[in-house]
This record gives structure tokens, C-alpha cells and sequence, in this order.
């Protein structure tokens, strides 16, 4: 697999309160719900309408926050949303054997494609700029208060006595970002494979504990498991700034995780008109707000709660990406595949 590296710009945001950052969204997307019902009628009232999501686990919360944004809007008046959150993997797996589902949002694009390949998503979904992408994140190593194992980058990682936990690839988009980050970065500038697979294997045989998705490696590790947690950036901040006490680590190279969402062939008008909602820069806020990195270039215009710099939430990083190990199609095959892959070998 060859590699190139990325560069994650950033600048730094504008500092302004939280309460004036939610005044604007309902702003900036459309009128509010009080002028709606201002029109003293009855009859003017929208007809209610649920939009059924299926979704990875860790965006529960940033969702259900979008959808009372998006009810704010001209647009989503009555509208609500059913969500059923879980592992991603899973979750593509449950819509094709025929959960409700007017929206997916999950965490990689091949589980969107399984949808596409059993006819229930339109094979054009990703023909936008952002190929289909609603969110970015990055893969960070997450420490209990302190950093007692003194954990800075990856090569700490695979040091005797170190507890990894994370995701089992089997099941959860999450597991497959971790382990590509672990892998990439020991390529290194010489794309050494010999030496990515050797780490591999020290990081595999460190893991404590292999959950099925990435909140339930959250859980696993705030309840006391192993001594690192690999995760989601966002998945860290989202702790942090539930008053979890933990701390996490940037690595100088990490991976770029990018969140892919598309509507069903059968899906409610509302549905492609929320999916646009959270592609547009008061979308995109909302999701900042919750520690994700927009995929449209936004700036924050609030601290982040629980960022180690809430101020400038989001450092310029060394980011490798899925194009430049060649594709879902070359990583699946070479490291996931369940019978011939990396990943399956070492894990034995």
C-alpha cells in the first residue's frame, strides 16, 4: 500500500458563548418554531413526520441535537426523528434485512455500499463533493487522568504491560479506523510493510479488551479496562465534556476518519432535506460543537467543550487517509478480510 501525508489545516476559532452559537443555528438555517405557530391557525400546521435513522453508535447526541435544529427550519417543521444507534457494521447489516430506514448515517463508507449493493440506496449517493461524507474526526489515544503508562504516541503502545482497547473490526467502523492508524503511521515514509505488520501484531497482542462497537470500548474503558483507549476525537471530547476525567493524545500521525450518511431509494422527502441540513454550515456547526471536524471547511464560532484547547479545538495534524493506502476495496481485502487479511491472521 503506498501513503501520502495529508495536512489538517485549522485556524483558530472566535471565542463566543454557547448560548449565542444555538440563537445562530436557528438563524441561520430558518424561522424559528414560534413563528410558525404565530399564524394563530391550526390549519397551517405541518403534518407530523419521522424520519427513521439507523446510525453508528457515538452519534446519538450530535444527532438528536441536529434534528431539533433542523425542526427550527421551514423545512423540518413536524418533522422528528426515530433513531436506532448501534455498531456500524451491524447496522448495515440490520438495514439490509429490512430495518425502517429513511437515512443511514454510519461510521465508513463500505457500510453505506452493502446498502447500495442490495438496492436500497441510490448508486449515485456519494457523487457529491464530499463523496458522500457528513463528518471528519481523526484517531487519538485516549489515557485515564495523569497518564500513568506515561502513553505520548504510538510506539508507547506496544511497550510490555500496555492494555489497548478498542473495537473489534468484525463489527464496528470504528475498530477498522483505529487499526488502520496503527498500521499507516508504522509504514512510515518508506511505506515499510514488513515493519507496519510487526507493529500490528505487538499492537493486536497488547489489546485487553475487543468491544463491539466504539462507545461500548468507551464504557469498557472508563469503567476501568486496559490503559489506552483507541478512539474517535470527537468520542474523546463527547467524554470529556460529560465530566468523564480522562485525558487524550493527537498523535504527530494519525488517520483521517471520514462518516458517510445517504438517504434510502424509498426514503420521506423529509430525509433529503435533513441530510442537506447537516451538510450546511449551520449543520456543520452543530457537529463542531460536538468535537467533529467539518468536512466543508468551517471554522468553529465557539469553544468546544472538552477539546484539550477549547479555543482551537481541532490541532493541524499529520493525517493519512483511506485513498492513499489505496482505497476501501485494497484495505478491506489486505487487512480485513475474514479470511485472508492482516488484521484476521495476527488476531489468530
Amino acid at each position: 500500500m503506498k501513503s501520502t501525508r495529508h495536512q489538517a489545516q485549522h485556524r483558530t476559532p472566535t471565542r463566543v458563548a454557547v448560548a449565542v452559537l444555538a440563537a445562530s443555528l436557528v438563524a441561520v438555517a430558518g424561522c424559528s418554531a414560534s413563528g410558525t405557530a404565530s399564524s394563530g391557525s391550526t390549519d397551517d400546521a405541518p403534518a407530523a413526520t419521522s424520519i427513521d435513522l439507523v446510525g453508528f453508535a457515538v452519534i446519538q447526541s450530535v444527532y438528536e441535537d441536529l434534528a431539533a435544529a433542523f425542526a427550527e427550519t421551514d423545512e423540518g417543521a413536524g418533522v422528528s426523528l426515530q433513531g436506532s444507534f448501534g455498531a456500524s457494521g451491524a447496522q448495515s447489516r440490520a438495514v439490509i434485512a429490512g430495518q425502517d430506514a429513511d437515512l443511514v448515517a454510519l461510521s465508513l463508507t463500505p457500510d453505506v455500499t452493502n446498502i447500495v449493493d442490495a438496492g436500497l440506496i441510490d448508486p449515485t449517493w456519494a457523487d457529491d463533493d464530499a463523496k458522500g461524507i457528513v463528518s471528519n474526526s481523526v484517531v487519538v489515544l485516549v489515557v485515564r487522568e495523569g497518564n500513568p503508562k506515561d502513553i505520548r504516541d504510538w510506539d508507547d503502545l506496544v511497550r510490555p504491560g500496555v492494555g489497548i482497547v478498542t473495537p473489534d473490526p468484525g463489527t464496528s467502523g470504528a475498530a477498522k479506523w483505529n487499526l488502520l492508524g496503527a498500521y499507516s503511521q508504522a509504514l512510515g515514509d518508506d511505506d515499510d510493510t514488513a515493519a507496519a505488520e510487526e507493529y500490528v501484531g505487538k499492537f493486536i497482542s497488547n489489546v485487553v479488551s475487543w468491544n463491539d462497537s466504539g462507545r461500548t470500548a468507551t464504557d469498557a474503558f472508563v469503567k476501568g479496562t486496559g490503559d489506552v483507549l483507541i478512539s474517535y476525537e470527537n468520542e474523546a471530547i463527547a467524554a470529556r465534556a460529560a465530566g468523564v476525567e480522562l485525558e487524550y493524545i493527537v498523535p504527530s500521525t494519525t488517520f483521517l476518519i471520514e462518516n458517510p450518511a445517504a438517504v434510502t431509494t424509498d426514503a420521506d422527502p423529509a430525509a433529503v432535506a435533513f441530510l442537506d441540513f447537516v451538510r450546511s454550515d449551520a449543520g456543520q456547526q452543530i457537529l463542531i460543537a460536538h468535537g467533529f471536524r467539518s468536512v466543508s471547511g468551517v471554522e468553529p464560532t465557539v469553544d468546544v467543550e472538552g477539546a484539550n484547547d477549547p479555543s482551537n479545538p481541532f490541532p493541524d495534524v499529520t493525517a493519512i487517509t483511506v485513498e492513499d493506502l489505496g482505497g476501501w476495496s485494497t484495505v478491506n481485502k489486505e487487512l480485513f478480510d475474514k479470511e485472508n487479511g492482516l488484521v484476521t491472521k495476527l488476531r489468530g
